[in-house]
C-alpha cells in the first residue's frame, strides 16, 4: 500500500536562494529520516556523445535540456513506496556520471530546481509549490561567486553564459512560473527566508505527521 506523502517543489532563478531554503527545510525536517530530496539538475540529459566544445554550447537553461519525464517517474515511484536510482550530473564535463544515487521513499518528497514550476505535468505531482525570488543583480553576483568557487569557471565564461542563455531563459520560462507558486519568498530579506522556512516546515510536518528536528 502506498505510503502517505507530501510533495513540495522549490523553484526560483539562478542564485535566488532556492537551494539554501531547500537545505534548511531538509535539516529542519530531520533530513533523510523524513525527506526524499530530488534535485532537477541531476536529470540533465547526458551529452557524452558530443565533443567537449559542443557540450559547452548546450543551452542548460532550456527545459529541453532536462529529462523531466524521468524526474516525474521517480516522484511517482517514491509515492508508491519504491526506492529510485537518481542519475548524477558532472558539471565539469557536462555528462552524467557512471553511478547513481539511491533515494528511498519518505513521508516528504522535496524537489528543487529553477524550472520545476514551468512544467505542467511536474506541477501536478507537487502538493506545495514555492518560488524563491531575488533581484537580477543579486542573483548574478551569487551565481558568479558559486561558479568560480565550485565549478572552476572563468568570469568571462560565466558572464557569457548568463547573457546568452541564463537571462533570456529566465525571462522566458522561470519568471513566468513564479505565478504558479503557492508561496513566493523574498530572499533579499534574511528575515523573510527564516520565516518562510519556519512556516513551511511546520506545514509539511503537520501534513506528514512528523516531528521537526530541534534547531
Amino acid at each position: 500500500m502506498p505510503i502517505p506523502v507530501v510533495t513540495i517543489g522549490i523553484a526560483g532563478g539562478t542564485g535566488a536562494g532556492k537551494t539554501t531554503l531547500a537545505h534548511r527545510l531538509f535539516q529542519k525536517l530531520d533530513e533523510s529520516e523524513n525527506v526524499s530530496y530530488l534535485h532537477h539538475d541531476s536529470y540533465y540529459r547526458d551529452l557524452s556523445h558530443l565533443t567537449p566544445a559542443a557540450r559547452a554550447q548546450n543551452n542548460f537553461d532550456h527545459p529541453d535540456s532536462l529529462e523531466t519525464s524521468l524526474l516525474i517517474e521517480h516522484i511517482q515511484s517514491l509515492k508508491r513506496g519504491e526506492a529510485v536510482d537518481v542519475p548524477q550530473w558532472d558539471f565539469a564535463s557536462h555528462t552524467r556520471a557512471k553511478g547513481t544515487q539511491s533515494v528511498t521513499p519518505q513521508k516528504i518528497i522535496l524537489v528543487e530546481g529553477i524550472l520545476i514550476l514551468s512544467d505542467e505535468n511536474l506541477r501536478r505531482e507537487l502538493d506545495v509549490m514555492v518560488y524563491v525570488d531575488a533581484a537580477a543583480d543579486i542573483r548574478l553576483v551569487r551565481r558568479l561567486s558559486r561558479d568560480l568557487r565550485e565549478r572552476g569557471r572563468t568570469v568571462d565564461d560565466v558572464l557569457r553564459q548568463y547573457n546568452e542563455t541564463v537571462r533570456p531563459m529566465h525571462e522566458m520560462f522561470v519568471e513566468p512560473s513564479k505565478y504558479k507558486a503557492d508561496v513566493i519568498v523574498n530572499n533579499e530579506n534574511p528575515h523573510s527566508m527564516a520565516v518562510a522556512c519556519e512556516v513551511l516546515a511546520n506545514h509539511l510536518s503537520t501534513k506528514a505527521g512528523i516531528k521537526m528536528a530541534c534547531t
